[in-house]
């Protein structure tokens, strides 16, 4: 279903309110951190701690860890430092519990002094650093079988989002699927008709490409009013990999479509049995079955073990879980493109398939309740991306867009993907509004919230709900904090 419901103003303040309240659940966390880019102030190291593990780990990782410990303190003891044995964690929460994809160790004065983890021991996955702290974070829905987490923008480094950290958006939970028995029926007005395994699928030639993916939805609750204080929360419903798998276009070729067919229906295999209507042009033209992301098998929270990507459309469209494709000369009129994920205008219509992701770009740091150390330089960073094809330029303003100027764009600079941008600033202390402006390759350029309010207006409490790509600004006041503010 939808994130909103646009025909429930009461329903919708309620779940906005959620939002609020799990963003700052996350901050209040994220504060007392150290090692987080939302901590403001200087946070004491934790006391030394017991040779004790998280809840979960299974007994064999805490006899190794046990093992590492004593190892640890023994050879402490032979360097002279043996007061100092149980070093302490900076950045970790107080019973000593490592972030999610970490494991906690004790941290020695000299690294130099004693040996490291031996070889093996994370049971041959590699884990994260005990210092990485960053992490989806799920808006408080009453279920979270039907719910949505929120990629950290913020910490990105390059383009590429860590396939841990990808948002999520379900209907009916993560679906788990042995890739043995998992096919794919394609079938309506095809010549041949036909079932495929995941050993069919995969013997076709592959094709890897880099692109993002946002939800529709992303940024929905900043249309009439800013709410939420953090990039992760106001855009964090887009994530960037590198996807591979087989191109749409050789299945259908497998099995023949019958003249006449214009659109097909690609329904998901989870619980909620989702289903979108995608026009065969396109299908043909750049749309792939994916099993590969980011170098490995695609994660089940991503439709292990097969995902529809269809490149620059709207989230919904890369339907996960891939159990059935059905060819047709019309759209289907599924709920999820006729009552949902449709825009409505201030007529009382609503615009239907509009599907395309259009131009969007935001700074990612300096951004919302981050404090800059103070005056000097800063670099600004942050990212854009367009469904339409490349970007071509962006450009940041730091004077609430009276002036502007041209950033540096990191390469690559591919079609559908994600584009990494840089500007040198050197920040005088004073009040500033930062902003970013990104323009495509086809020339358009990303509007104004006000803009895009004259077209869409103001719909419900929260106003329109869907497709909010205006210009994002930051508000840096005289003391280097920076909020969530609308200026336009």
């Amino acid at each position: 279903m939808s994130i909103l419901d646009p025909n429930n103003d009461a329903k919708n303040k309620l779940k906005i309110a959620s939002l609020v309240e799990a963003e700052e659940a996350f901050l209040a966390k994220a504060r007392t951190n150290v090692n987080s880019v939302y901590s403001g102030r200087h946070v004491e190291p934790a006391a030394p701690v017991k040779d004790e593990h998280a809840e979960g780990t299974d007994r064999l990782q805490q006899a190794q860890n046990r093992r590492h410990f004593l190892a640890s303190v023994a050879a402490l003891a032979s360097s002279g430092v043996a007061g100092r044995a149980i070093a302490q964690t900076a950045g970790l929460s107080p019973d000593n519990k490592a972030p999610a994809g970490a494991v906690w160790r004790s941290v020695p004065e000299d690294a130099t002094k004693i040996p490291g983890v031996a070889i093996g021991e994370d049971g041959g996955y590699g884990t994260r650093s005990q210092f990485e702290t960053e992490v989806r974070w799920r808006f408080g829905t009453k279920t979270p079988i039907s719910s949505w987490s929120m990629t950290p923008l913020e910490q990105g480094v390059g383009i590429i989002t860590p396939s841990g950290l990808h948002f999520e958006r379900h209907h009916g939970g993560i679906a788990t699927i042995d890739p043995a028995t998992h096919k794919v029926f394609v079938h309506g007005m095809v010549k041949q008709p036909k079932k495929f395994s995941m050993q069919d699928v995969k013997r076709f030639p592959s094709i890897s490409r880099i692109h993002f993916i946002e939800c529709s939805g992303n940024g929905l609750t900043e249309w009439s009013k800013p709410t939420l204080k953090t990039v992760q929360g106001t855009h964090g419903l887009v994530s960037t990999s590198e996807w591979t798998g087989v191109p749409l276009s050789t299945i259908l070729n497998e099995v023949g479509v019958k003249s006449g067919a214009k659109w097909l229906l690609v329904e998901g295999g989870d619980s909620a049995v989702m289903t979108r209507s995608i026009p065969i042009d396109k299908a043909m033209k750049d749309c792939f079955l994916a099993y590969g992301q980011n170098g490995e098998a695609i994660r089940p929270e991503q439709g292990y073990p097969l995902r529809l990507i269809v490149p620059g459309y709207e989230g919904n469209m890369h339907i996960k879980w891939v159990r059935r494709i059905e060819l047709s000369d019309k759209p289907f009129m599924t709920r999820e493109e006729t009552s949902k994920y449709t825009d409505l205008l201030p007529s009382g219509k609503a615009v239907q398939f509009s599907l395309i992701m259009d131009a969007k770009s935001v700074i990612t740091r300096p951004s919302g309740e981050m404090a800059l150390s103070g005056p000097g330089f800063h670099e600004i960073t942050g990212l854009a991306w367009s469904g339409r094809g490349r970007i071509k330029r962006v450009d940041v303003s730091t004077d609430g867009g009276r002036t502007w100027k041209s950033a540096e764009l990191q390469g690559p600079i591919l079609p559908i993907c994600q584009a990494r941008f840089r500007f040198p600033w050197v920040w005088d202390g004073k009040e500033a509004i930062l902003q970013s402006r990104c323009v495509d390759e086809t020339g358009y350029v990303q509007p104004t919230l006000g803009q895009l309010i004259e077209v869409r207006g103001l719909n419900g409490p929260i106003g329109s709900v869907y497709h909010l790509n205006a210009i994002q600004s930051w508000k840096v006041d005289t003391e280097g904090r920076v909020s969530n503010v609308h200026y336009y």
